[in-house]
């Protein structure tokens, strides 16, 4: 149902080294550059990161990215730790979301709240 989303972000180059290391464990990648705009995916670009037009803070998005398996949400993990980005919670089996979710939650650059999951076991 979702082909792309855009988020407004303060510093365009800070925001794209977030997302290229916190990506590549999941397979994502930048694809594309449209100005100053930047796309990253795995196949398609369906996130862009767009400068902010507004120096006013914009509301916290939660933004979820599936995981092949664990190991790639540890690897997810990982790269967020080696970046400095705020840890909102490790990687974990959340069991009240279903017996197989295994996620881990960060902060970007932003304040948005960043998560790598896998559903399988």
């Amino acid at each position: 149902m979702l082909d792309h989303i855009a988020i407004q972000v303060n510093d365009i180059s800070a925001s794209a080294a977030f997302y290229d290391a916190v990506l590549a464990p999941l397979g994502g990648e930048r694809k594309k550059q449209f100005g100053e705009n930047i796309s990253f995916g795995v196949t398609g670009h369906p996130l862009w990161l767009v400068p902010a037009t507004d120096p006013a803070p914009a509301g916290e998005l939660h933004i979820a990215f599936a995981a092949a398996d664990r190991a790639a949400v540890d690897a997810f993990y990982a790269a967020a730790l080696a970046v400095d980005a705020e840890v909102l919670h490790a990687p974990r089996l959340w069991p009240e979301y279903h017996e197989s979710y295994y996620g881990a939650f960060v902060r970007d650059p932003d304040g948005n709240n960043i998560e790598a999951v896998c559903h399988r076991p």
